[in-house]
């Protein structure tokens, strides 16, 4: 199996390009559901819609939850780590083949840069009106930084995002 984690906001209200870009990211995944388990942070937000796109088409989600939190009801499996945000997002990142991320601030941003810093291939959905769109004035020749540790892969277009992770996935 694949595993693909997300990284997107847990905003209860997502910024509506985030959401229809999520949906189509979604959308495409799940055309290969059979072989791809879609991992994430377990809460709300962009987090709680691709897991009710992801189930709806027929996929497994884990929810790798901070704390002991519940998280929400479209999680298949939860993970509930009983540690912080930052050690179950490192949780997240090391079982994962791939990161997407779908657009979110501070901790989404985190996530891609421990991702980076992880060596996992990296695929960042631009556009989406959330302050991670930026993480491409970061990335100018492809890198975060000197050491060129993995290409990260920018796109404005969802669906081609979900190609990208399966295909670097492998």
């Amino acid at each position: 199996m694949i595993q693909i984690a997300i990284a997107g906001s847990s905003d209860n209200e997502p910024l509506p390009k985030a959401v229809k870009k999520t949906k189509e990211f979604i959308e495409e995944l799940a055309k290969h559901k059979d072989k791809v388990v879609l991992l994430t942070g377990g809460r709300g937000g962009i987090m709680e819609i691709a897991s009710r796109e992801f189930v709806k088409f027929g996929g497994v989600v884990v929810g790798v939850l901070p704390e002991r939190q519940e998280g929400n009801e479209f999680n298949t499996i939860r993970i509930k780590t009983g540690m912080d945000f930052a050690e179950r997002s490192a949780i997240m990142i090391n079982s994962a083949d791939v990161l997407v991320v779908l657009g979110g601030g501070i901790g989404t941003m985190v996530e891609a840069l421990m991702a980076y810093d992880y060596s996992k291939p990296l695929v960042v959905v631009t556009d989406t009106g959330y302050p991670s769109d930026r993480l491409e004035l970061l990335a100018q020749d492809g890198y975060f930084d000197h050491k060129k540790l993995v290409k990260v892969h920018f796109t404005k277009d969802a669906k081609e995002a979900a190609r990208l992770a399966l295909e670097l996935a492998r």
